[in-house]
């Protein structure tokens, strides 16, 4: 049985395939069109997935798109009816595109399946499961656990902005939902649009910002009785009420009040480009550390309804990996997983995954790995012909390598020389983390890597983390954490005895100040807060990447690099060997390695293209 499942029109269109229940293939259109985000139909990522699999699009047994739009619509127009008239231009812009587009879903998909290659698409049985469930499916599915809770968690699906359900085999059952406008992940994204960052992008800006707070100043209590006294008031099972007299997303065209919360908090609305002061970072922690209280709450509610012994997540606030870390540490739970495409781009997957167990009512085989997911490499992958032809096409110079030991041992000795390393090796990643196969790599050693990778290399803010890839079984080496974080989902502490202590005045230091204090013996890794957010490195999911970091733990002796996301500001990451070898030509990167052949950038030709990348990606 061949199920395809869709994600589209609200952000990060994505396509997965399942076969009999197996994920097969997955990928964000994103990839393919170059545009961040791309909302729009996901051809060229349906493309992939049919031609990965072998699969004909005209034998599918189902065709899942990941919410229900009637549902969603009629969740619009009664917003619109509570809250009129406040909310007429939203409603005059929003409802004729609902009118023309969303409403007729159903033909718009067989229209778009036509044009791909469906020669009976009005015959194709497309099914609809609520956004919730989607990404619940995303989450239990793929999981080692036959028993266990959900807890999804996002700015908002049809009516549902957060859902507690359990799983049991083949079965989801949802127990408890939250409902629009009240919803954890659009406060979230209500401070990250005050605090200056795009909303449905920068939210992970603002929970890499948090930290430069101060917890011992005053603000932060301050700013967090403002909060709950204004703002929202949380409830112990989880759930939270928002004050709509501040906010302006439920019909309006931004997502606050920007007089009443410049009132509120003392300061106006930041603009992208100001610099960032003490009162930004204290508000970002004050929201942070708000978020953590009700994810908490939440999972405590979890516990109480399913009384199960772990936990899956999904939902855009599911990648917020600070909150996923304190759940976790707190023990409610014996076991989690935390699906790696936990935004939109998952509940594709989750779609066909709920279609498979719940509409055919297909047993599930639970896993005995540490999941189903298979390490997030579902993209696309290429051939040594494919990176020929590219280097013929931009005339480049590369050394080819017969032995990956020995272009192993090459890339690691560059590493540990301080310089910055490009690594494409197999199948892309699904999802928003870069897990060793489109990456950017360094020292976590060199005390200027984080500035070099900010500011040369990725040209973004300087205070932005990197995360540290580990050997999993090194982890505990260099971290109070001793399980396993495949997917970058988790924070936690760096090990104690790395640490460097710092002065008893440091919290008034000034933010450039204390970015580059060295805390530890990972300076580019270790956060101000003395957290990194760990990604482990299994040889079974990605031996070419493990192979890397013990290269480099045999010349150094430290079995953990710096990875970061393989493009610039405001493009999506890297798929193909051309677009790797582009970003490459116009960064600081020193060398690329894309699967046998490594690239230095003083042997390449002159870049002879006169397009900016700031001006073809729109910077998030």
């Amino acid at each position: 049985m061949t199920i395809l499942g869709i994600s589209a029109f609200y952000h990060d269109s994505a396509a997965a395939l399942i076969e009999d229940g197996r994920i097969i293939a997955a990928a964000q259109e994103e990839r393919f069109t170059r545009k961040k985000h791309d909302p729009g139909f996901p051809t060229e990522a349906i493309k992939y997935c049919l031609q990965y699999s072998g699969a004909d699009i005209n034998k599918l047994d189902a065709i899942v798109f990941y919410d229900k739009p009637m549902l969603k619509f009629e969740r619009l127009l009664e917003t619109y009816y509570a809250f009129a008239p406040k909310g007429i231009r939203s409603f005059l812009m929003s409802i004729p595109v609902w009118l023309k587009e969303k409403l007729f879903l159903k033909r718009l998909i067989r229209e778009e399946l036509e044009k791909i290659g469906y020669k009976s698409a009005s015959k194709v049985k497309l099914l609809f499961p609520e956004h919730h469930l989607s990404h619940g499916a995303s989450a239990f599915y793929p999981s080692p656990f036959e028993r266990a809770a959900i807890l999804t968690i996002d700015g908002v699906g049809e009516w549902a902005t957060a859902s507690i359900g359990l799983g049991e085999g083949k079965n989801i059952s949802i127990l408890k939902e939250m409902r629009f406008p009240h919803s954890l992940g659009l406060l979230y994204s209500a401070f990250t649009y005050f605090l200056g960052f795009r909303v449905n992008s920068g939210e992970y800006k603002l929970m890499g910002l948090a930290p430069y707070g101060d917890p011992f100043s005053p603000d932060i209590d301050r700013y967090i009785k403002i909060i709950k006294d204004k703002l929202v008031d949380l409830r112990p099972d989880g759930s939270i009420w928002l004050n709509q007299e501040y906010f302006d997303y439920a019909t309006g065209l931004k997502m606050v009040d920007e007089g009443k919360w410049a009132d509120l908090f003392g300061f106006p609305k930041r603009q992208p480009d100001d610099e960032l002061k003490d009162y930004h970072c204290n508000l970002g922690l004050a929201i942070q550390q708000l978020t953590e209280e009700v994810v908490l709450n939440m999972g405590r509610e979890a516990k109480r309804l399913t009384n199960a012994d772990a936990i899956v997540m999904a939902g855009g606030v599911a990648l917020n990996c600070v909150s996923n870390g304190k759940l976790q540490a707190a023990g409610i739970f014996k076991d989690i997983f935390i699906q790696p495409a936990a935004g939109d781009a998952g509940g594709a997957l989750g779609a066909a995954l709920a279609a498979y167990h719940i509409y055919f009512g297909k047993e599930r085989d639970v896993t005995t790995e540490r999941d189903a997911m298979r390490g997030s490499y579902l993209g696309p992958t290429f051939s040594d012909l494919d990176v020929e032809l590219m280097a013929l096409k931009y005339k480049a110079v590369a050394k080819h390598y017969d032995d990956f030991d020995e272009l192993s041992r090459d890339a690691a000795k560059l590493l540990s020389e301080g310089n910055v390393v490009g690594w494409v090796q197999g199948r892309m990643e699904f999802g928003p983390r870069a897990l060793g196969g489109r990456s950017i790599l360094g020292d976590p050693r060199n005390a200027e890597m984080q500035k070099k990778l900010n500011l040369k290399i990725k040209y973004r803010e300087s205070f932005r983390p990197f995360a540290p890839s580990v050997l999993a079984e090194d982890c505990a080496e260099y971290f109070d954490y001793d399980g396993i974080s495949p997917y970058m989902l988790l924070v936690h502490p760096v090990a104690e005895k790395r640490r460097t202590p710092v002065p008893a005045d440091y919290a008034s230091f000034p933010l450039r100040e204390k970015l580059y204090y060295q805390r530890s013996d990972l300076p580019s890794i270790t956060h101000i807060d003395y957290s990194a957010r760990i990604q482990t490195v299994h040889k079974d999911t990605n031996p070419r990447y493990y192979q890397l970091i013990d290269s480099f733990k045999k010349l150094t002796g430290y079995g953990v690099i710096v990875n970061t996301s393989f493009n610039v500001r405001g493009e999506p990451i890297v798929s193909t060997p051309d677009d790797a070898y582009r970003c490459f030509m116009r960064t600081e990167m020193d060398y690329l390695a894309v699967g046998n052949f490594l690239f230095d950038k003083r042997q390449q030709p002159e870049w002879q293209d006169t397009d900016n990348w700031k001006e073809e990606f729109v910077l998030d």
